[in-house]
């Protein structure tokens, strides 16, 4: 499986494709499917651009992509830059009047079990986000585990050569506890494309987009989602 990882936490200035309009978003995920991508993931923001769960936006923006892709599971941001209090992002899920087939969590965040509660509690896909061995060690020991759609696997900036060290860690620490669970590997800026042909190596789900990564494999600065896509795709076993 490869999803379409849209905008990010990015200022919306850093690239053309960015914008705080879902309905630019919505653009880009369909052109990211048309070009492979089996799911998406994105950020609601407010017009200012700022990362949100508020319900109002969360339903503007995945109303504009499901309209542009119908049948594609979308995902949301449950990041703690959206809200540092925890109790206030339960209440924020709680709220949501339309809600997206999955959301990640960042497992070493405060409040993550709680907030990892309140998308159980409505149906909602949780995907658990590890960014280093103790959230993996936490995420093993939830008593959520179980309930969730996927591991996601995400490795930080860091350089091209330390990615399979990394990975292979992180791995160690979840294949046993996600046994049977979908787990999906990706990078960001230096480690993305050195993260996404190790997770085809291994057979593991990718995701790539411009909240990963602006540039191509080679350096070039990609001018949109779809580009990313289509060069993942290329570098990617046919099963993805």
């Amino acid at each position: 499986m490869l999803q379409a990882c849209l905008n990010g936490a990015r200022n919306v200035s850093l690239h053309q494709r960015l914008s705080a309009d879902p309905a630019i978003i919505a653009q880009e995920a369909a052109a990211a499917v048309a070009a492979g991508a089996h799911s998406l993931h994105l950020h609601p923001k407010n017009p200012q651009g700022a990362d949100t769960m508020e319900a109002h936006y969360v339903t503007q923006w995945l109303r504009a992509v499901r309209h542009a892709c119908p049948d594609v599971p979308v995902g949301v941001t449950t990041g703690a830059w959206t809200s540092p209090d925890a109790s206030s992002r339960v209440t924020m899920v709680e709220s949501w009047r339309d809600a997206p087939d999955f959301a990640s969590i960042n497992w070493h965040e405060d409040g993550a079990e709680e907030v990892a509660g309140a998308l159980h509690a409505r149906g909602i896909g949780i995907e658990a986000g590890i960014w280093h061995a103790d959230a993996a060690r936490q995420w093993a020991c939830s008593p959520l585990r179980a309930e969730c759609l996927r591991v996601l696997i995400e490795l930080q900036d860091i350089p091209a050569k330390e990615v399979e060290g990394e990975a292979t860690l992180l791995l160690e620490l979840v294949r046993e506890p996600a046994v049977q669970m979908p787990i999906l590997l990706h990078g960001e800026e230096r480690s993305t494309w050195a993260a996404l042909k190790l997770a085809a190596r291994w057979g593991l789900d990718s995701r790539i987009g411009l909240e990963d990564t602006f540039l191509l494999p080679h350096g070039e600065r990609a001018e949109g989602n779809a580009e990313l896509v289509a060069a993942a795709k290329s570098l990617l076993s046919p099963e993805l």
